[in-house]
C-alpha cells in the first residue's frame, strides 16, 4: 500500500537513493519459563560503510504467554547522523519507550511471525536542549522457510522474508503519517538452538519528516546490505536430576 501510494505522489516529492550497510545483533534470553531479557545493537552505515547513518541500542523485558505469544516492553536509544543528497541539518539523538506483541504460527513448513509495536519517541537535535515528542505504530509480518526439512534444525540453511510498515500519529506528525516501509529477504544459517546468522537485502522507503526550504518532501530509497547475528542465552536454573532409588537387597 505505501509503495503504491508513493508511486502516484505529486511533484512536490523528491527521490533520494542511498546505499547502506546494517550490522546487527539480537538476543532473547530466558530468565524463567515466562520472563526474559531482550538485547539488541545495530550499527548502520551510509554510503557503503563510508559514513555513519545510525547507532541503535534496544533493551526490553520479555513475558511469554501460551500459544507462541510474547509481550515485550523496554527502552531504545538511537543516535543518527546526516547522510544522502538531502541530509538532516544536524545529528540527532532519540530516546524511545516501546511496547510490543509478537505472535508466531506455523503454516505448513513456513513459520509466520506477526509483530505489533508502539513507540513513544523523544527526538533531540545535536546541541539543542529541547525535544520533540512523536508516536509511532509498527506492524511486521515475517515468514521463515527451512531448506533441509519440514522444521528448522541446527546446522541447516533457511530463507526468511519480511515487510514492516511504520505509521506516525499525534500532534507533531503533521503530513508525515506514513513514516517508512521496510522489505527484506535474507539467507540464514542456524548454528545451534541458540545461534543463527542472517545475510541479505533490505529496501527501506523513508519519508523525511522535515520538508526542504522550497516545500518539497524528500522520499528516500535506501538499498541496504544487512548482516544479523542472533544469539539467545538461557539463564534458567537447571534442576539436578533425582538419584535413582537403590534396589532392595
Amino acid at each position: 500500500m505505501p509503495l503504491a501510494a508513493l508511486a502516484q505522489t505529486p511533484d512536490y516529492r523528491i527521490s533520494d537513493t542511498n546505499h547502506h550497510v546494517w550490522l546487527m545483533y539480537f538476543g532473547d534470553h530466558k530468565l524463567t519459563d515466562t520472563w526474559g531479557l531482550h538485547t539488541e545493537v545495530q550499527v548502520r552505515r551510509a554510503d557503503l560503510l563510508n559514513k555513519s547513518q545510525q547507532l541503535l541500542w534496544r533493551a526490553g523485558i520479555n513475558y511469554s504467554l501460551p500459544n507462541g505469544m510474547l509481550l515485550t516492553s523496554g527502552y531504545a536509544l538511537a543516535k543518527s547522523s546526516p547522510y544522502g543528497d538531502y541530509p538532516a541539518k544536524t545529528a540527532s539523538k532519540e530516546h524511545r519507550i516501546y511496547e510490543q506483541l509478537q505472535l508466531t504460527q506455523p503454516l505448513g513448513r513456513v513459520q509466520l511471525m506477526h509483530r505489533y509495536r508502539l513507540e513513544q519517541r523523544w527526538t533531540q537535535a545535536a546541541g539543542s536542549t529541547t525535544s520533540l515528542y512523536f508516536n509511532r505504530a509498527r506492524y511486521l509480518l515475517k515468514a521463515t522457510l527451512p531448506l533441509a526439512g519440514p522444521t528448522l534444525e541446527p546446522n541447516e540453511l533457511y530463507l526468511s522474508a519480511y515487510d514492516e510498515i511504520f505509521i506516525g500519529f499525534g500532534k507533531n506528525v503533521h503530513r508525515n503519517v506514513f513514516d517508512q516501509n521496510r522489505a527484506s529477504f535474507v539467507l540464514g544459517y542456524k548454528f545451534s538452538p541458540a545461534a543463527a546468522l542472517e545475510i541479505g537485502y533490505l529496501h527501506q522507503l523513508v519519508q523525511q519528516r522535515a520538508p526542504l526550504s522550497t516545500g518539497e518532501t524528500v522520499v528516500e530509497n535506501n538499498h541496504t546490505l544487512q548482516a544479523g547475528f542472533i544469539y539467545n542465552l538461557d539463564f534458567r536454573r537447571k534442576e539436578t536430576p533425582a538419584l535413582p532409588t537403590p534396589a532392595a537387597p
